[in-house]
């Protein structure tokens, strides 16, 4: 949607296609429970679209359509351990680090922050540009210019290291480790996954920079503002419309065949799509090794979505959680580090971290007056698992009892999105995986999607890869469709 309408935007002609009834992949919202109660049935939280490129330049479009957030300017996010006890991060850091019973731990944390503030902007560069270039040359040398070679060692071995390695190394007490490790479920990845180490930093910085933004009204909005935008710039729209092949004429894409019609494309054509959909069934000929590659892309671990409309809100044993837009229900390491490694194991973890979100309290809109609702994230189930309505609605079921250990609910409706439904709505999400392909080390960054097609430029002469497949990754942020219709623009 972004580069559809940069692309719009700067003159060209602009046709999208969509295999859904509408646009928006995973961005949706609805009354999945009850009337009145508005749930956004997939993802929800926008820090990586607020803090980038994207909507940097898209921002006043939409709001002009209609767009609007809601964010906290106190606490954030928490993290509730099984025996109750409670981490809290606000938007203020040094709030967040007088929390920690070690001064010392504090300091370090504010240390990292500060640490990773100077390296910001260098990082965001390379995050938003193709890393196979000369730009990264240059920004490599910014970076060593910045941090020393010392510093710039430091910050390559924590992109070697896992998040809980991390903690355990830098910190003394275990608050860092239960605040911001269950984090690393967002970015796909589990505590003991290469990487960890340098997104923990990155997360907690967006975290208190950015906050937790919901779309007032539900993500639908967000899909209306787009929708608004690209009647105005005269984006044509198709919806309902499965792409059954593209079309390569000479070496150069020249449009997509869906349903039986063509569809020419003079410039460029973009696929938002896994490797394995361009490379093994999109593209009718393609070099033996990408397609090899393609066909040994992994997949993550399964997700489920449960809604739940109460008659009121929560009351959460510890009265600070009554005003967190987002809790953690993990022990850290610990407890998520097993959660992961039984789901990878093919097994439906006893003891699931549980992402208890609470939009309601930013958008009171949401809910009928005095109510309350649960959006629940589990991220930690078997990829590809047979899954049937009986076994997701036990699973959640054991999600929310996970949270009645901790807090007062009083249960109205519950809707359970399975990792088989997520597949079936998004066939990007192969096995229920919503990041569009594991997100460990091999797998991301120069690798992303494919050794030998690191690049968004595919190939094929105009014919461009984008979304969660490739880089900088999953997130919401955008970063690929921003990425190339910038590059396109200059072309």
């Amino acid at each position: 949607m972004v580069a559809a309408a940069e692309l719009a935007r700067a003159g060209w002609k602009v046709v999208l296609l969509e295999r859904n009834p509408d646009i928006g992949g995973f961005i949706a919202s609805g009354e999945r429970t009850l009337a009145g109660y508005t749930h956004d049935t997939f993802s929800s939280w926008h820090p990586l679209f607020v803090s980038g490129p994207a909507y940097a330049s898209l921002g006043e479009d939409l709001a002009r359509h209609g767009l609007e957030y809601r964010n906290t300017d106190d606490v954030v996010t928490a993290s509730v351990a099984e025996d109750g006890a409670v981490t809290l991060a606000y938007r203020d850091p040094e709030a967040t680090a007088a929390g920690f019973a070690n001064p010392v731990d504090g300091q370090a944390y504010l240390d990292a922050l500060e640490r990773f503030g100077r390296s910001a902007p260098v990082i965001g560069e390379m995050m938003g540009s193709e890393l196979r270039s000369i730009g990264l040359v240059r920004n490599l040398a910014r970076f060593l210019k910045s941090n020393g070679r010392r510093g710039s060692e430091e910050w390559l071995r924590e992109l070697a290291t896992s998040g809980r390695s991390y903690c355990a190394r830098e910190f003394t007490g275990t608050e860092v480790d239960h605040l911001w490790v269950p984090w690393l479920l967002h970015a796909g990845l589990s505590p003991d996954h290469a990487s960890g180490g340098f997104l923990l930093p990155v997360l907690a910085a967006t975290m208190h920079g950015f906050g937790l933004p919901v779309v007032a009204g539900g993500s639908a909005n967000l899909i209306k503002a787009f929708r608004g935008l690209f009647d105005e710039l005269g984006v044509d729209v198709h919806a309902d419309t499965d792409v059954d092949r593209i079309v390569v004429e000479r070496g150069r894409a020249v449009g997509v065949e869906a349903g039986g019609h063509r569809f020419d494309a003079r410039r460029a054509v973009l696929a938002s799509v896994t490797p394995t959909a361009l490379y093994g069934s999109l593209l009718s000929e393609s070099p033996s090794r990408l397609r090899t590659q393609a066909s040994r892309y992994r997949y993550g671990r399964g997700e489920m979505q449960v809604h739940v409309a109460l008659s009121a809100p929560p009351k959460w044993r510890d009265p600070r959680l009554n005003k967190v837009p987002l809790v953690h229900i993990s022990d850290g390491s610990s407890s998520t580090g097993i959660a992961c490694a039984e789901a990878e194991a093919g097994l439906l973890p006893s003891r699931p971290t549980v992402v208890v979100g609470q939009q309601f309290l930013l958008d009171s809109s949401r809910v009928p007056p005095g109510a309350g609702a649960l959006w629940l994230q589990l991220q930690e189930v078997p990829y590809g698992a047979g899954w049937t309505p009986e076994l997701a609605r036990a699973h959640a079921q054991r999600a929310i009892d996970r949270v009645a250990a901790h807090a007062e609910l009083d249960v109205l409706a519950v809707d359970v999105i399975s990792p088989a439904d997520l597949a079936d709505y998004n066939v990007n999400a192969v096995g229920g995986d919503p990041y569009g392909g594991s997100s460990e080390l091999d797998q991301s960054f120069l690798w992303r999607p494919l050794p030998d097609a690191g690049r968004h430029r595919t190939h094929v002469k105009g014919l461009w890869h984008i979304g969660a497949s490739t880089h900088p990754g999953a997130g919401l942020g955008a970063g690929s469709g921003h990425l190339v219709a910038t590059t396109l623009k200059r072309s």
